[in-house]
């Protein structure tokens, strides 16, 4: 595209800008109004930055975090399916403040008969139920979950006084804790352990009518410390479902006693393998150390298999600690494989580690550990190297959950071990997620009981950003796909989402109790902001080196919301608050079209707009001195006419004879096309407006508007576009970067037959 380079032209459309009419002069005058625009500074959605969290998003000079340490001794009941736990924690209070109770969290609860939360939806009568949904809802006695608590005792052991409320208990201590105090009490418990498969959880255990056996994925086994910091006080929200967990870092030694022919993983560092592994296992174990190419089996399937034929009534006792972690989880069974293999990330070894029982295979054997392996490498490659020993993927029926450490995952064969592309990618992506959880949040902290989208979405975006590296880098893999089919992350693919009734939307910034579809709310939508961030507002460089400034800012520690927006900022010299605003604080959506297209052309006579104005304002036209102006053609905008009413080169070769040396000419780009392109924006978001010119001889020309375009209308914006080229077809957003959702309005002419528009369409629906 040719720019207008000539001194001499005026345009006369520079005193239409001045052109108010007399009505909105007496609105502006009568009626004040409050910042409205979208590019306000966001001081009052922010909190205050302090001496704990800066106006830059990192953690202040008086920082803090609670840290919490546990001892814990559990028995799994594998008969009864029960577990059986006593546990002490040392509490200690790095705040400023004096603390008169404890709060501990018990989201086993969740599951006791008398749950608020098994009668807090609405639930009319749906026209099918599966038959397992039909028993659960109408047939069977609601599942006797939830602790079951025998004493809360200070280290001396005396009873200390406490108060169940649901998901929570409130301690009562005898004496402050005061600043820089610890404090330690324990614990005994037990409850019942529910069937995941047919009673939903993030946990639990599975049967398996083939052979009698069951596997067990174990989590939010014990009471949990919430955490208390400057945000919120204690963090004691119930747990009601959707929201996950908040929790203090701290460090763990747990002893977990299983029937002795159980393979067990779990969080921390196993202490004590020589006695839980055979001596083929050690040598294997070994051996898997220094594989860096493919995983090792430590037990066989055929192993396994034999293993499942006896119920041991041994038991072994399995010995873990685990440093700096803020929680706990563990699976067990005496179905399961288990292989393992070395992977690099920076200068230190990491284990990658899968456990599934025979029905995963062939396609666990096949990609878990790979799949680990190359997580941990490429969000090391984002964030920080992955600081802890292992990742664990454990194979779980309709589960994708994560923990410190481990994480449990689905993907199934058939009973033959075939499987399709979409079971195979499925449990490659879930591996992915759980594995990337690691990140966010069992290491950057945030607090999923409040903000779900700052581990799901963020992590769903780092998934994408793997998912993408490994269609490219590792085709093996994910054979015969150069491009991996992500799920979410790219833009069109949130547009359906961004579309329906408002009514059924809810700003990302909501408890997660509290949106209507989790998924794409928490999960999608972030993750797609993120995506057309990194791509289209701020690009890669400045991204990422952002990006990673936040993670490693906040490793081991607790962010908020504002930690992160400040930070992407901060480490960016990108405002971004407009963007903040408009995806993470309202349900706008993108819509931009096009909505006129004029041709003008050079007059050296005003025409009737010009004479109006100049009337309007009481100048003779004889006092003005000479002036060039453009015309509009006023023809219809879908069919601009085909040559010009005077001959823009000639009238322009005279001026600029007339005003111009010969050397000066020779410099100037005179234009043969002048444009007024008519932009405007049903949807409420702003957005960068992302044009593709193609012009008469086929050329095309992608031209980028900063979103700083609409900083003065909301409504609508003109452009001004001059070309030595006429212009045939215009297609706004061509490669679907800004997540519009109508882009019937996307088009000039618009109504094109076989025309690249008919491309463009195609893409939403591929």
């Amino acid at each position: 595209m040719k720019a207008i380079n000539i001194k001499l032209i005026m345009i006369s459309m520079i005193f239409s800008s001045m052109g108010i009419s007399q009505e909105v002069k007496e609105n502006s005058r009568q009626n004040g109004h409050l910042n409205i625009n979208k590019f306000r500074q966001m001081y009052q959605e922010f909190s205050s930055p302090n001496m704990f969290r800066t106006a830059a998003g990192a953690p202040g000079p008086a920082y803090y975090q609670q840290q919490a340490d546990y001892n814990i001794n559990i028995e799994l009941d594998d008969q009864n399916k029960k577990i059986y736990g006593r546990e002490t924690i040392t509490y200690t209070n790095n705040s400023p403040d004096n603390l008169e109770y404890l709060w501990v969290q018990l989201d086993q609860n969740i599951r006791k008969k008398d749950s608020p939360s098994l009668i807090r939806d609405g639930d009319g009568v749906s026209p099918a139920y599966d038959p397992s949904g039909f028993t659960n809802k109408f047939i069977n006695e609601p599942f006797d979950g939830g602790f079951n608590i025998e004493y809360v005792k200070d280290v001396n052991g005396k009873a200390l006084t406490f108060i169940i409320n649901q998901t929570m208990m409130r301690i009562d201590l005898p004496e402050v804790l005061k600043s820089g105090e610890k404090v330690s009490f324990s614990l005994k418990w037990w409850y019942n352990i529910q069937d995941h498969v047919n009673q939903d959880g993030r946990s639990g255990y599975e049967s398996f009518k083939s052979d009698g056996n069951r596997s067990y994925i174990i989590a939010q086994f014990f009471p949990r410390m919430a955490v208390y910091n400057e945000v919120d006080g204690w963090q004691n929200y119930q747990f009601w479902g959707s929201g996950e967990f908040a929790l203090p870092f701290g460090n763990y030694e747990v002893k977990i006693t299983v029937p002795a022919d159980h393979i067990l993983d779990a969080t921390g560092e196993l202490q004590n393998r020589k006695e839980v592994f055979s001596k083929d296992m050690l040598k294997r174990f070994n051996k898997a150390k220094k594989s860096y190419d493919k995983p090792v089996m430590i037990v066989t399937q055929a192993e396994a298999e034999q293993a499942e034929k006896n119920f041991s009534k041994d038991k072994n006792t399995w010995h873990f600690i685990a440093e700096n972690v803020r929680d706990f989880a563990f699976a067990s069974s005496r179905k399961f494989l288990w292989d393992m293999m070395a992977v690099k990330v920076g200068n230190k070894d990491v284990m990658a580690v899968s456990l599934y029982p025979k029905e995963g295979n062939p396609l666990w054997e096949d990609y878990s550990t790979i799949v680990v392996a190359e997580t941990l490498k490429t969000y090391s490659s984002f964030t920080f190297d992955y600081p802890y020993h292992k990742a664990i993927s454990v194979h779980a029926k309709q589960i994708g959950m994560e923990y410190p450490m481990i994480c449990f995952n689905f993907g199934r064969p058939n009973i033959d071990g075939s499987y399709s592309d979409q079971v195979k990618y499925g449990m490659i992506g879930v591996i992915i997620h759980e594995v990337g959880h690691n990140f966010f949040p069992m290491i950057v902290n945030n607090d999923e009981r409040q903000w779900a989208w700052m581990d799901e979405g963020i992590n769903t975006f780092v998934q994408y950003l793997t998912e993408q590296q490994l269609g490219e880098d590792k085709p093996e893999i994910i054979f015969p796909l150069k491009k991996y089919p992500s799920r979410r992350g790219e833009p069109k693919d949130i547009v359906n989402y961004m579309s329906v009734d408002q009514n059924s939307l809810a700003p990302i910034m909501s408890n997660p109790e509290n949106v209507f579809s989790l998924g794409p709310n928490a999960y999608g939508k972030p993750a797609t902001a993120l995506n057309i961030l990194r791509e289209t507002i701020m690009g890669k460089e400045l991204f990422d080196h952002a990006f990673k400034t936040y993670s490693k800012r906040w490793m081991f520690k607790h962010p908020t919301p504002e930690d992160f927006f400040r930070t992407m900022e901060d480490a960016s010299a990108v405002d971004l608050d407009w963007f903040w605003r408009g995806w993470f604080y309202t349900t706008d959506f993108v819509d931009i079209g096009i909505k006129e297209v004029k041709q003008y052309y050079v007059s050296p006579n005003p025409g009737e707009e010009m004479k109006k104005i100049m009337e309007e304002r009481g100048i003779p036209m004889n006092k003005l001195r000479p002036l060039v102006y453009l015309e509009d053609f006023e023809n219809d905008t879908e069919n601009l006419k085909e040559a010009n009413p005077l001959d823009n080169s000639k009238l322009l070769n005279n001026y600029l004879k007339e005003n111009f040396s010969e050397e000066e000419i020779s410099s100037l780009k005179v234009p043969k096309y002048f444009y007024e392109i008519i932009f405007d924006k049903p949807g409420g978001l702003v957005m960068p407006i992302i044009v593709e010119y193609e012009y008469e001889d086929g050329s095309k020309e992608k031209i980028k508007y900063p979103v700083q375009v609409w900083r003065k209308n909301d409504n609508e914006v003109s452009k001004m576009v001059t070309s030595n080229k006429k212009i045939v077809n215009i297609i706004l957003d061509p490669d679907l970067e800004t997540a519009d959702i109508d882009i019937s309005n996307n088009a000039w002419p618009k109504k094109q037959e076989d025309s690249d528009f008919d491309k463009f369409k195609s893409k939403i629906k591929g």
